[in-house]
């Protein structure tokens, strides 16, 4: 059997403490300080701070916990403006987003249809350093019978389960590792602009994150050409973080190493089936949790100054304009 380490699980028992129960090693405690300025013992008031400003914004509704601000104030290097920016901005995207961010449901039958597929997998962590990895196969489903929305709804409930319960991860930071072997027109077609737009603006503006690399493997002939869709949208920094390795595994290998990859694709982390299996479980456990999330949320009508709308926030024309004079 795959091993996981029960660490994840032992988080959502820490958070149901209530205030933040650090566990972190002290080596990770070290490299927060160095690389997101985090000083431990001004974290109580820093939380308490963006706490109180959630408090007193009339439009938005957000999670409260210290579990959840200190997520998005790691994300932002500690800086309160951009904390709060990046919280607003969150909370506006899942509201203007509703196809992608309502009925999370893990046992709704479109979303565990595609959880089934394992098309998206977060890997089993090795050791504490080690970057969260999470495994996308695109192309493993059926562009027929499944559509693209659905896949982005089961893409992010993964996500926000993922990056909930992985405290390392804020820390030393995430890869997405794409494998785009199966990819055929039919996916491509559905890939439309707009879809790109919109999940390019939401993982980088929306989510506290820390990207530090894309790695492409089983590219397609085709590949350049829906490639440069995403690569338009990207910025700069993240532009720098891609590695395209076609199908030289050796290439992949010398950033992410075999003892983090699924049996499938030349490592020893366990199989693409028992870490199916393990998300499904995982995301079961946290039902009730992406259930409530849905009322977390912003009001438009109550925002100080002008409303955002979802063609402001995920339009196209300006992304185009910019494209033409590059």
């Amino acid at each position: 059997d795959c091993t996981f380490s029960g660490d994840r699980v032992a988080l959502v028992a820490v958070k149901m403490v209530g205030e933040y129960v650090c566990t972190l090693s002290e080596e990770l405690l070290q490299r927060a300080k160095e690389e997101i300025n985090e000083v431990p013992e001004r974290r109580a008031d820093d939380i308490e701070h963006i706490r109180d400003w959630l408090k007193h914004q009339p439009h938005i509704t957000a999670r409260l916990d210290d579990w959840t601000i200190l997520r998005f104030l790691r994300g932002c290097k500690f800086s309160l403006q951009r904390t709060k920016e990046k919280l607003d901005m969150f909370y506006t995207c899942k509201t203007l987003c509703p196809e992608w961010y309502k009925n999370r449901d893990p046992q709704d039958k479109k979303i565990r249809a595609i959880l089934e597929l394992g098309l998206v997998l977060p890997l089993p962590r090795v050791n504490e350093h080690q970057r969260t990895i999470v495994l996308c196969r695109p192309g493993h489903r059926d562009p027929a019978s499944t559509s693209i929305n659905d896949m982005a709804r089961t893409v992010f409930t993964i996500f926000d389960v993922l990056l909930d319960e992985d405290e390392t991860a804020w820390v030393t930071g995430l890869e997405v590792l794409l494998d785009t072997a199966e990819l055929n027109f039919q996916h491509a077609a559905q890939m439309t602009p707009s879809v790109v737009k919109k999940a390019t603006t939401i993982m980088q503006e929306g989510y506290p994150m820390r990207p530090k690399g894309l790695h492409y493997i089983n590219t397609p002939a085709a590949f350049d050409t829906v490639f440069n869709i995403f690569k338009s949208f990207m910025k700069e920094k993240m532009r720098k973080r891609v590695h395209i390795h076609g199908t030289d595994m050796e290439s992949l290998y010398r950033h992410v190493p075999k003892s983090v990859l699924p049996v499938e694709y030349g490592g020893t982390n366990g199989t693409i089936e028992e870490i199916t299996k393990y998300w499904i479980e995982r995301l079961d456990a946290r039902r009730d949790w992406l259930l409530e999330d849905e009322k977390y949320v912003v009001d438009e009508s109550k925002r100080p100054g002008k409303a955002k709308t979802s063609a402001e926030l995920f339009g196209l024309e300006g992304s185009f304009r910019k494209l033409n004079v590059d």
